[in-house]
Protein backbone atom coordinates (compact mmCIF):
# COMPACT_ATOMS: atom_id res chain seq x y z
CA UNK A 1 0.00 0.00 0.00
CA UNK A 2 1.21 3.46 -0.80
CA UNK A 3 1.93 6.07 1.62
CA UNK A 4 1.11 9.55 1.05
CA UNK A 5 3.31 12.27 3.11
CA UNK A 6 2.52 16.22 2.60
CA UNK A 7 5.92 18.09 2.16
CA UNK A 8 7.28 20.23 5.16
CA UNK A 9 8.11 23.71 4.00
CA UNK A 10 9.48 24.41 7.00
CA UNK A 11 11.06 21.34 7.94
CA UNK A 12 13.01 21.03 4.71
CA UNK A 13 14.10 24.64 5.42
CA UNK A 14 15.92 23.38 8.69
CA UNK A 15 17.57 21.00 6.72
CA UNK A 16 20.11 23.94 5.17
CA UNK A 17 21.77 26.91 5.71
CA UNK A 18 23.53 28.42 3.12
CA UNK A 19 22.32 31.18 1.21
CA UNK A 20 21.86 31.58 -2.81
CA UNK A 21 21.90 27.59 -2.57
CA UNK A 22 18.32 26.30 -4.31
CA UNK A 23 17.00 22.98 -2.64
CA UNK A 24 14.66 21.09 -5.10
CA UNK A 25 11.73 19.37 -2.59
CA UNK A 26 9.34 18.37 -6.10
CA UNK A 27 9.06 18.15 -9.32
CA UNK A 28 6.06 18.57 -11.85
CA UNK A 29 6.26 17.37 -15.12
CA UNK A 30 9.44 19.43 -16.37
CA UNK A 31 9.51 21.81 -13.36
CA UNK A 32 11.24 21.99 -9.95
CA UNK A 33 10.29 23.01 -6.69
CA UNK A 34 12.94 24.45 -4.64
CA UNK A 35 13.82 26.64 -1.55
CA UNK A 36 16.06 29.15 -1.59
CA UNK A 37 17.32 30.95 1.47
CA UNK A 38 18.66 34.85 -0.10
CA UNK A 39 20.68 37.17 2.20
CA UNK A 40 22.47 40.08 0.78
CA UNK A 41 23.17 41.07 -2.77
CA UNK A 42 23.08 38.18 -5.80
CA UNK A 43 24.70 38.48 -9.20
CA UNK A 44 23.03 40.32 -12.11
CA UNK A 45 22.03 37.63 -15.34
CA UNK A 46 19.29 36.32 -16.84
CA UNK A 47 17.82 33.18 -17.99
CA UNK A 48 17.28 33.02 -21.92
CA UNK A 49 15.23 29.98 -21.74
CA UNK A 50 13.12 30.32 -19.22
CA UNK A 51 10.79 32.83 -16.82
CA UNK A 52 11.04 31.92 -13.43
CA UNK A 53 8.58 32.44 -10.35
CA UNK A 54 9.76 33.44 -6.82
CA UNK A 55 6.83 33.13 -3.92
CA UNK A 56 7.94 34.62 -0.65
CA UNK A 57 7.60 32.65 2.31
CA UNK A 58 9.15 34.33 5.49
CA UNK A 59 11.22 38.17 5.32
CA UNK A 60 10.77 40.47 1.84
CA UNK A 61 13.21 40.53 -0.72
CA UNK A 62 13.66 42.83 -3.93
CA UNK A 63 13.99 42.24 -7.60
CA UNK A 64 16.40 45.13 -9.10
CA UNK A 65 15.82 45.09 -12.80
CA UNK A 66 18.54 47.76 -14.84
CA UNK A 67 15.28 50.00 -15.03
CA UNK A 68 13.54 49.70 -12.05
CA UNK A 69 12.39 47.14 -8.82
CA UNK A 70 10.10 45.49 -7.08
CA UNK A 71 9.64 44.41 -3.40
CA UNK A 72 8.39 41.14 -2.82
CA UNK A 73 6.50 40.34 0.64
CA UNK A 74 5.20 37.44 2.81
CA UNK A 75 2.74 36.02 0.65
CA UNK A 76 3.46 37.71 -2.70
CA UNK A 77 4.99 36.16 -6.34
CA UNK A 78 6.98 37.58 -8.99
CA UNK A 79 7.08 36.15 -12.39
CA UNK A 80 10.60 37.08 -13.89
CA UNK A 81 10.07 36.68 -17.64
CA UNK A 82 12.82 35.01 -19.63
CA UNK A 83 15.59 37.20 -20.91
CA UNK A 84 14.80 40.11 -18.23
CA UNK A 85 18.02 41.00 -16.49
CA UNK A 86 17.90 41.05 -12.67
CA UNK A 87 19.59 40.68 -9.78
CA UNK A 88 17.67 39.59 -6.30
CA UNK A 89 18.73 41.07 -2.94
CA UNK A 90 17.33 41.04 0.97
CA UNK A 91 18.49 43.13 3.61
CA UNK A 92 17.88 40.01 6.23
CA UNK A 93 17.24 36.15 5.68
CA UNK A 94 14.00 36.41 2.96
CA UNK A 95 12.80 32.23 2.89
CA UNK A 96 11.64 31.70 -0.92
CA UNK A 97 10.14 28.78 -2.92
CA UNK A 98 11.37 29.18 -6.90
CA UNK A 99 9.78 27.53 -9.35
CA UNK A 100 11.76 26.92 -12.63
CA UNK A 101 12.69 23.65 -15.38
CA UNK A 102 14.57 21.04 -13.86
CA UNK A 103 18.27 22.40 -14.73
CA UNK A 104 18.22 25.84 -14.72
CA UNK A 105 21.48 27.44 -13.63
CA UNK A 106 20.65 29.57 -10.75
CA UNK A 107 23.31 32.86 -12.15
CA UNK A 108 22.54 31.73 -15.62
CA UNK A 109 25.45 32.64 -17.63
CA UNK A 110 26.80 34.86 -15.05
CA UNK A 111 28.75 32.29 -13.13
CA UNK A 112 31.00 33.35 -10.32
CA UNK A 113 31.47 32.18 -6.97
CA UNK A 114 27.53 32.22 -6.20
CA UNK A 115 26.88 29.42 -8.90
CA UNK A 116 25.12 26.58 -6.96
CA UNK A 117 25.20 22.83 -8.66
CA UNK A 118 21.58 22.19 -10.27
CA UNK A 119 19.36 19.34 -9.22
CA UNK A 120 20.29 19.57 -4.93
CA UNK A 121 17.79 17.31 -3.37
CA UNK A 122 16.57 17.62 0.25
Amino acid sequence: MATYEPINLIEKFGKFSDHWAPRVIAEMNDYQFKLVKLCGNFVWHDHKDTDEVFIVLSGNMQIEFRDGAVNVAVGEMFVIRRGIEHRTRADSECHTLLIEPRGVTNTGNAGGELTAPSDVWI
